[in-house]
């Protein structure tokens, strides 16, 4: 398979881009709205497992010692 030139090469990212389907403001406003959401879930998800495990290993250290 040849290689295009650079020439060949930008019109073909050209070609491409315009056949992307950009979301509208409203949809990009929603979607971050919705990783933001589901970050902080995740935050508090994962800071109530890492307060549980560490007063676990806390506890265990404790009766060891």
């Amino acid at each position: 398979m040849a290689r295009p030139s650079i020439g060949e090469f930008m019109r073909q990212v050209q070609a491409e881009t315009r056949k992307v389907s950009w979301p509208s403001i409203a949809e990009t406003r929603h979607t971050a709205i919705m990783v933001m959401f589901m970050a902080a879930i995740l935050a508090l998800f994962f800071f109530g497992v890492d307060t549980l495990i560490g007063a676990s290993v806390k506890a265990l250290l404790h009766l060891v010692n």
